[in-house]
């Protein structure tokens, strides 16, 4: 039994033991257990001073992941785990326009927010966990797919440049549309309920509804996949690493549904942060040719020029914008 557990622990896994993935599960499943059943247990109003609160806590574990990552993976992996971070921790806050969005339109109550949140994070670990492994499956057989996701990445910032700005308008969605006309659709929220059971006015039977709630859930899981298209391609032209690919992208959701909260109240403050996104997008896919064209740009280089950008478009911003009161922040 003892000599089967050591094989198991040590068996590979896409490139790690498997102990090392059971690591990061077991750290993933304690956050989310701490925060389903201890700190959300009941449903509430998450304002702005809690949801920093819960940001700071989850970039703390992230960062301190990353030291586990630089100290038992060497230096390298370290700073990929880093670079690959804060890059998909930033390309997610554009998440957070359109899942404002969607809260906007289906009207949402601030209580039942963070329901939606929890449990769209729990699709997110599983539909990025498929998307990364076909990635990395992919990139191991064929290498000069990586131009392609260069080339993808440097078309999608310089198209975020064009189109930033343009607003979305979710009425003319046609998910929406065509969810409405497949299921059973109730008017009003249930409470916290994504389905309850109700006469069918049409049959006069007792059946199953969806509450606008699913729909919003549906919705931000729909989001979250879309964007995953732009994220993984940056992170997979950062490194093929399947383990730093997939923990850097799971840290940086996990806090950013946290943060939702204060950025939410405070989004139109980021007036040049597609700006940032576009110019880091271009830098990322550009550094994927430069790489294999004239030689391989230092990992400490690519963390810091990224973080400056990022860095850049958001104090810009916020000194842009620092007299505006059109939508005060409320601890």
């Amino acid at each position: 039994m003892f000599d089967f557990l050591m094989n198991f622990l040590q068996a590979d896994f896409l490139g790690k033991d498997a102990w090392v993935w059971l690591i990061f599960a077991g750290v993933v499943i304690a956050l989310l257990m701490l925060d389903l059943g201890v700190l959300h247990k009941d449903d509430h109003e998450i304002g702005v001073k809690e949801s920093l609160w819960m940001s700071a806590g989850y970039i703390a574990i992230a960062l301190l992941f990353g030291g586990w990552v630089w100290w038992q993976m060497g230096a390298e992996s370290g700073i990929n785990y880093m670079t690959g971070f804060f890059v998909e921790k930033t390309l997610a806050l554009d998440n957070i326009f359109v899942i404002s969005l969607i809260f906007t339109y289906f009207a949402v109550p601030k209580l039942y927010q963070h329901r939606v949140l929890f449990w769209g994070i729990l699709g997110v670990i599983v539909l990025r966990g498929i998307l990364i492994g076909v990635g990395a499956s992919l990139v191991s057989q064929f290498s000069w797919i990586l131009y392609i996701f260069g080339a993808f990445l440097v078309v999608t910032g310089i198209k975020m440049l064009i189109v930033s700005g343009h607003e979305k308008d979710m009425s003319e969605n046609k998910v929406i549309k065509f969810l409405r006309s497949k299921l059973r659709v109730t008017e009003e929220f249930h409470g916290k309920r994504f389905f309850v059971k109700q006469i069918d006015p049409k049959t006069g039977k007792l059946v199953r509804f969806a509450t606008p709630l699913f729909l919003a859930l549906v919705m931000v899981e729909l989001v979250d996949l879309v964007f995953a298209v732009d994220s993984i391609p940056a992170i997979f032209a950062i490194t093929t690493d399947p383990y730093i690919v997939y923990t850097s992208n799971i840290f940086a959701i996990l806090g950013l549904r946290a943060l939702y909260f204060a950025l939410a109240a405070m989004m139109h403050r980021f007036v040049y942060l597609k700006y940032a996104l576009s110019a880091v997008l271009i830098f990322i896919g550009g550094k994927i040719f430069w790489s294999h064209l004239i030689g391989k740009v230092d990992s400490v280089i690519s963390l810091s020029i990224t973080v400056g950008i990022l860095a850049s478009g958001i104090v810009f911003s916020l000194l842009r914008t620092h007299k505006d009161r059109a939508a005060p922040v409320k601890f």
